[in-house]
Formats: structure tokens, sequence, C-alpha cells
């Protein structure tokens, strides 16, 4: 049971994630070791993120799904609260989480997305200890993304015209943030294709599992 001692009901963390069914989750991943093993990867990036979510003490939790309202198989219902994603695409259904979020009453707010095996409790820590000191957090992601996004307040234009999925939201992202105080967290590598994972022998094993 978390302690109400230690959270801080002013902040929310908002994790955004998708249902984790054969063929709709990690697609570029998939294209090179298959529908199985991609999906078995991430049941284990999502059991991953629940986790350090879980250790993160000074926020109320929110996962946000992007098909239907899961069932609690990965997300413990004592700990997160369910929604549904809301919007056409990516940067619309982050405003609307955001804007959600804020309408609630909070005052500090962090999204993430659910496939960073590199992302520590540690490391959402530091980002709620940052925004208290700064107007905006950035977390950079090794693709030319960005993991983390923390605001005080909505900034609608963040997610407005970007080419999400590709290389070049983070810059986009600084640049809509030029006259903002911002501080841009340590760079972290989110899985998205093979060549994240390779080598590594956690997800090797995932993969040579599914495989037999």
């Amino acid at each position: 049971m978390q302690s109400i001692l230690l959270r801080k009901p002013s902040q929310a963390l908002l994790i955004f994630t998708r249902n984790p069914e054969p063929g709709k989750c990690k697609t570029r991943l998939a294209a090179s070791i298959g529908d199985q093993s991609a999906l078995d990867i991430y049941r284990f990036l999502l059991t991953h993120t629940a986790r350090i979510a879980t250790e993160v003490h000074v926020a109320d939790k929110f996962v946000y799904f992007s098909e239907h309202v899961g069932d609690g198989s990965f997300w413990n219902p004592s700990v997160f609260h369910f929604r549904l994603q809301s919007g056409d695409e990516l940067g619309s259904r982050m405003r609307n989480a955001f804007q959600e979020a804020f309408t609630l009453g909070y005052t500090r707010v962090i999204i993430i997305g659910s496939d960073l095996y590199d992302l520590s409790p540690e490391d959402l820590q530091e980002a709620f200890e940052r925004l208290d000191e700064h107007e905006v957090v950035l977390g950079p992601a090794s693709d030319g993304g960005y993991y983390l996004l923390g605001l005080k307040v909505l900034i609608p234009e963040l997610f407005e015209n970007k080419a999400w999925g590709t290389d070049s939201v983070f810059e986009d992202t600084l640049k809509d943030l030029e006259s903002s105080d911002t501080y841009v967290l340590p760079v972290r590598n989110d899985v998205d294709r093979y060549e994240d994972i390779a080598g590594n022998p956690i997800f090797e094993s995932i993969i040579n599992r599914t495989d037999e």
C-alpha cells in the first residue's frame, strides 16, 4: 500500500500505452522479429513500466490505453487510474490527457510512454523535482523523439505540427519552448526497432523463448 504521507496529490504521472494485441503494438520491431516476439517484449516492457511507476510515491498515476480500458493485467487498479486516450493522432491524444489532468486540479503533470527499459524510478523522481524548479521538463530519446514531457500549464503548440514517430520531434519541440524555462533530462533509449535491443541478453532470451 502506498504511503499517504509521501504522496503529493498536486502531481500526476500519465502513462500512454497500447493495448498488447498481436500485430497492433511494436510494429517496427515486429518487422524484424515477428509479431509474437514483439508482443512478448512489449508485455515485458509494460511490466517494467508498471513496476518503476509503482515505486514513485510522489504522484497520482494514470494509465491511458489506446483502444480500450485494460483489465488490470499489468496495471494494479489500486495503484493506477485507468483512462482511454481520445484524439485523432498522438499529439491531440497527449494534449487531451494533459488538459484532463489540469482540469482535475493537478499542477505538475508528467507524461511517459511504456516502452522504456532504460527508465528508472529515480529518473521519474528527478523529473518531478526538476518540474518544481522549471516550467517544463523534457526527456530526449535516442531516436530523436522524447520519452518524457512535464508541464505546469498546457502549452498547445507542443502538440501541433509534429511528425510524430520521426527523428525531428525533440528538436521541433525545443523550438516551441525557446521562451520557456526548460530542463532537459539525460537521453534514454526507447524500444522501437530491433537495433534498440540487439545484443541485450534479456530481450534476446525473450525472442529465443518465443521461437522455441
